[in-house]
Formats: structure tokens, sequence, C-alpha cells
């Protein structure tokens, strides 16, 4: 086929429904993604509700922060060796300890809250044991998934796993401000039900998930990795720009302070605010699911991350609740635009021997974003204010995303998800 020929038509959805393994995958996603976004509403609440009871705003604000450091250190240490080990082990039973380490994780969070213990330490204490859990399951998760179906449907499994993330990530946060309101015991009580249903469905595949495991030692492979990522323009610039902007541009970190303290609408408008994000999210997922992106990657994927960050600034000067949620739908929908682009470009073009390695450089990368950006938020939150670290924040991402465009023209220019 000619560079000038139209790619061939994507096969239809009702290809990936027939995909047994793939399905109960999916579903394994649904139910993990709402545990952990109504354990992540309960537990950012809660440590801000304990944080209240002897400190400042700006320093409550700065504890919650500190979740993103606690839940991110794992990561650092561990991302590494977990990425080879979803290259050297069968991925399914990786997955399988992770939700047992996750159970666990919750039912300490249930226990304390039930007998009315629960301390700043003792929070930020389970939320490293969380990382660990994660640490091991974002490069396992990430690489188990291509093996459920062929290559061909692929674009379209990965806007389905998106799907699923961001519908749990729509209705999870508000059904945790509601499960908040009633007690932080019963948050955590549906959380632990959710990851044992996770743990069965993903139980249940039958396919075979173990790689093809290379020759050599562990740190041999881990180099290997890094080497490859290193080398490869387009997967690097795609882990690099999320990394960064997500790192300097987010500001979910600061929604508990925004709904009690600037918006004033509680833990249940505090659940709305979480969900805005996943709202835009969801549409833009769905839109996919059914229209997967084949040309023009590259312009697209930088048009949502400079969305992403026009979004993040608008939501940093609002005042009113409702232009508030529409922000975060924006900033979400853009965002799931920009990462559908990048998650497709890698998948794509890396091996299957070295996905595990590869999706655990971008796990790292993605948890830098997310949890030090909560940090960076925080601290920002904590000597400039809410505001200026929103809005601040927001400036740099759009930087960043000019920054990036030019120097990996290969990125931008990137055309073709197949």
């Amino acid at each position: 086929m000619s560079p000038a020929d139209p790619p061939d038509p994507p096969p239809s959805a009702a290809a990936l429904l027939r995909s047994r393994d793939f399905m109960l995958f999916w579903s394994t996603r649904v139910a993990s993604t709402l545990g952990v976004q109504i354990q992540s509403v309960a537990l950012g609440w809660q440590v801000y509700e304990v944080a209240r009871r002897t400190h400042t705003v700006a320093q409550s604000a700065f504890y919650v922060g500190m979740i993103g450091l606690a839940t991110f250190i794992p990561v650092l240490l561990l991302a590494l060796w977990a990425g080879e080990a979803a290259d050297r082990y069968d991925r399914k039973r990786i997955l399988q300890i992770c939700y047992a380490g996750e159970i666990a994780s919750v039912l300490v969070l249930l226990v304390a809250s039930i007998f009315g213990f629960a301390t700043i330490p003792l929070l930020l204490g389970v939320a490293v044991m969380f990382g660990v859990s994660r640490a091991f399951m974002g490069p396992a998760g990430t690489a188990m998934g291509p093996m459920l179906v062929p290559r061909s449907l692929l674009p379209r499994a990965i806007a389905w796993n998106s799907l699923a993330w961001q519908g749990g990530s729509i209705l999870g946060p508000a059904l945790g401000g509601v499960l908040v309101s009633l007690s932080p015991a019963v948050a955590y009580g549906g959380t632990t039900v959710l990851y044992l249903v996770a743990a069965a469905t993903v139980s249940m595949i039958v396919m075979n998930t173990q790689p093809e495991v290379q020759a050599g030692s562990g740190w041999t492979l881990i180099k290997e990795g890094l080497a490859y990522v290193w080398g490869n323009k387009i997967v690097f610039g795609a882990i690099s720009l999320d990394l960064f902007a997500v790192l300097l541009g987010g500001a979910t970190a600061l929604l508990p302070v925004y709904a009690r303290d600037i918006l004033h609408v509680g833990a249940e408008g505090f659940g709305m605010l979480r969900a805005g994000p996943a709202i835009g999210a969801t549409l833009i997922a769905v839109w996919l699911a059914a229209h997967p992106i084949r040309t023009r990657a590259g312009p697209i994927m930088f048009a949502g991350v400079a969305v992403f960050a026009i979004a993040t600034i608008v939501f940093g000067v609002s005042r009113n609740f409702w232009l508030s949620v529409i922000a975060l739908a924006i900033l979400g929908g853009a965002d799931m635009l920009s990462v559908y682009v990048r998650q497709t470009l890698i998948q794509i073009v890396t091996p299957d021997q070295m996905r595990g390695r590869v999706a655990a450089v971008s796990s790292l990368f993605v948890g830098a974003s997310n949890e030090l950006g909560e940090f960076r938020t925080g601290v920002a939150a904590r000597f400039m204010g809410a505001v200026a670290a929103a809005v601040g924040g927001g400036v740099a991402a759009l930087i960043v995303t000019g920054l990036w465009a030019k120097l990996f023209p290969a990125l931008r220019k990137a055309d073709r998800l197949e």
C-alpha cells in the first residue's frame, strides 16, 4: 500500500466483544478503577479532614499533596524491576498478587476508620502500601492487554481500556463523594468489594499470559528497556510530554481545597469536581471506541495537551461551581485524547517481549506526573496559594507543549495509528 492510499477500515467493535478473555480483562479494569477512585476520594477527604482539626487550610493542602508523594515513592523505587518482572513472569499472576495487596491496604483503612484511630502518618503509610501494588500492576496490566487481542484490534482495544478507566473515573468520584458523606468506612467497604471482584475476574482469564522470556539477567533486561525508550524518539517524546505537562499542570490535588474553602460545596460537590475530568474523558473515550484515530496522530496529541493546559487555567480562576466542572470536563477530554494517541503509538511500535519494561518506564513517568504533580501542587499551594498554584501550573504546561513540539519533530509529525 502506498503512502497515499487510505488505510483499511478497522475491525468492528463486535470482533472485540467476541473476545472472552479481553472482556474479562476489561471488566477487571472497570471494577479496579471504581475501587481506586472511591478509595482515592475517601483518602484525600479523610487526610484533609484530619489535618484541618489542627492545621490551617494551606498546611492541610500540603498534607493532601503528600498523598501523591507517598504513592509515588514505591513506583520510583520499584517500577523498573516491576517491568522486568512483567517481561519474565506470568502477567496474570502478577495482577492477582497486586490485587491481594490492594485488598490488604484498603482493609487497613476500613479498620482504622471503624475504630477511630486514623491519623495522618497511618493514612500516608497506607498510601505507600497502595503504591507498591500499583508499581507492579501498571506494567503487568499494560503488557497483558495486547496479548489478548490480535494486532488489528489493538487501537480499538486501547480505546475500550481507556473507556473502562474513564467510566470508572466518572462514576467512582461521584459515588465516593456520596459514600464519604456517610462515612469513610462505608467508602472503604465498597472499595474492598470492588477489589475482590477485580481479583475474581482476572483469575477467569484462560489465555496464556506468560511472555517469551529473553536471555540475560534482570539488570541486563532493564538496561535494554531503558535503551529502547531513549533510542525511540517517538516513544520517549510521548512519555516525557505527558510527564512534564501533567507534572506542571495537574490541579486535581487542589480539589479538596476548592470544594471546601473556595467553592464551598462540601463532600458532595467534591465528588462532582472529581468526576468532572472523567466526564469529558469518558465522552472522548466513547467516541474513540467507535471512531479510532487513524491519521494525524502527532498534531492531535499536541492539540490535546494544549487544551488541557488552557482548561487548567480556566479552572484555577473560576469561582463558579458549574464553570469549574465544565473546565475540568474539557481538561479531562483533552487529556484522554492525548493519552489515547500516546498509548497507541507506544503499544504499536513496541515488541511484546519488551512491553513490560517499556510500560514500566511509562508508568514511572506517568506516576511522576500524577503523584509528584500532586505533591508539587500541594507545595505550591502552601507557599503561593491554591489559585496561583493552579493557574501557574496551566501556564507552565502550555509552555512545555510548545517546547516539546519543537524538540521532537518526529512525534509532532507522527501520522498513522496502525
